[in-house]
Order: structure tokens, then sequence, then C-alpha cells
């Protein structure tokens, strides 16, 4: 391995641990570079998990240490998700992920509506959900987000927001430390399909995750302090990239080609 492979790994692992912790999409970024790399796409799907393990370790502990993370409500709705995330997983390491990739992005363009004309419930949170028992449908939402975060984990952080801010009464900064603990919770469970059906490249994902740690450290400490106005603007920002990706209007792989 040269030693711009190993920048770029790391470099990139920084902005996507960053991106993923303020709000999600980071993930399009590693699966480009790792697929500009040489790996099949479903072996660049599974490397990609090693990093968002440790990446949301990281900004777990920080949220918890500053007091923002609710564990109880997060274990709740992390065992639904987990639990659809191992089935999202085995059905990726066989399928081929672009037409599901566009549906994406039309959801992602339809939450961008809804986080510009609706700000409040993004940013100010309804204490009335907030304390309500976790209901049916929340159990049946999660194991679907579950579902999608095992097969590609591309924008699963929008949609994990969009539960907790939604249906849960969650403000932005809060919801942010929830979904990193739930993607936490899940992850490893997709990571040991990927292992299981050799979808892994450990030298490439290991020192990407370098890069996420940092970035996931930075992110979370930048959530709490910046407040959940910034982080909306951020979602706002990288969902219109996220979506350009998605419909083919912009290349990471050409730029990635340009750098190099």
């Amino acid at each position: 391995m040269t030693w711009l492979i190993t920048l770029l790994l790391i470099s990139s692992g920084l902005l996507v641990g960053f991106i993923n912790t303020l709000a999600g999409g980071g993930t399009i970024i590693s699966i480009s570079l790792f697929m500009f790399l040489g790996l099949p796409a479903t072996v660049a799907n599974g490397t990609n998990r090693i990093a968002v393990i440790l990446q949301t370790l990281t900004s777990t502990a920080s949220f918890k240490k500053q007091k923002v993370l609710d564990t109880r409500k997060g274990l709740l709705l992390g065992i639904p998700t987990a639990i659809g995330s191992i089935l999202g997983a085995v059905i990726a390491v066989d399928i081929h992920e672009k037409t599901f990739e566009k549906a994406v992005g039309v959801i992602m363009l339809v939450m961008l509506f809804f986080i510009i004309y609706k700000p409040e419930y993004w940013l100010k949170g309804r204490k009335e959900l907030v304390v309500k028992k976790i209901t049916p449908w929340q159990i049946i939402m999660f194991f679907g987000i579950g579902l999608y975060g095992g097969f590609i984990h591309v924008g699963v952080g929008y949609f994990i927001l969009a539960g907790l801010v939604l249906s849960a009464g969650y403000d932005l900064v809060k919801a942010n430390a929830l979904k990193v603990f739930i993607v936490l919770l899940y992850v490893p469970f997709t990571v040991l399909v990927f292992m299981w059906n050799k979808q892994i490249n450990y030298q490439y994902g290991l020192i990407h995750a370098i890069g996420n740690i940092i970035g996931a450290w930075l992110a979370s400490k930048y959530a709490v302090s910046w407040g959940a106005n910034f982080v909306r603007w951020v979602i706002v920002v990288v969902i219109l990239i996220s979506s350009a990706q998605l419909f083919g209007l912009s290349d990471f792989k050409e730029i990635f080609k340009a750098i190099t």
C-alpha cells in the first residue's frame, strides 16, 4: 500500500466520521473510495462497516459524557433495528443496489423539504413525545430502518434522525446522540454477516477507521456546542451532495482520480 493511498484513507475517513456523526451520508465517500481502489461493490459495502463501529463508539462515548444520550430509549429502539439489519446484510451480500440507491435519493429529497419547511420540529423537539413509551409503529419503523442500514448503510442516519425527531420528539442534538448509539448497536451484527461471506478488506477498513475516529470525536463536540440549527444546515448540505451522487450528477470516484 502506497503512502498516497494511506493518506487518502485517513483523510477521507476524517471527513466521513465528521459528516456521519453530525448528519449522515458520508458513507457515499467511503464506498466510492473503496471501489476506486479496486474493491468490488459488495466488499466496499462490508469494509465500510469496520470504520462505522469505531466511529460510532467514539461519538457515543462523547455524547454520553456530555449527558445528551437517552440510553434506555436507544436500547429499546436499537433492538428492532439490529434485527432488521441482520436481514438487510444477508440480502446485501448478493444483490445489486443501484435501483435502490435511486429510491433513497428521492426519499432524501423529500426529507430535505420537511427540514426546510418545518424546522421547528427539528430544532426544538416535542417533549410530549419524548416521555411516551415506545409504540408498535416505532418498532416496525426502526426494524425497516435496520433492514435498510444492514443492506447498504448509505444515508441511514437521515432515516434514524427522522424517526427520532418526528415520531419520538427529540431535538436534533439529542437525536444525533441517539442516532450514533443505535448505529453502534446494529452495525456489529452486519459486520459478522460480511465477515462470514468474506466481503471485508481489513487493511483498508482499519486504516480508514483512524480518520473516522478523529472526525467522529470532533463532530460530537461541535454538535452539542453549536446546537441544533448548525446540525440542521449540515444535514441540508449533505443531503444535497448525497442526492447528487445517487442520481449520478456527481461522482466522488472522479474527484479521487483527479487528486491522484
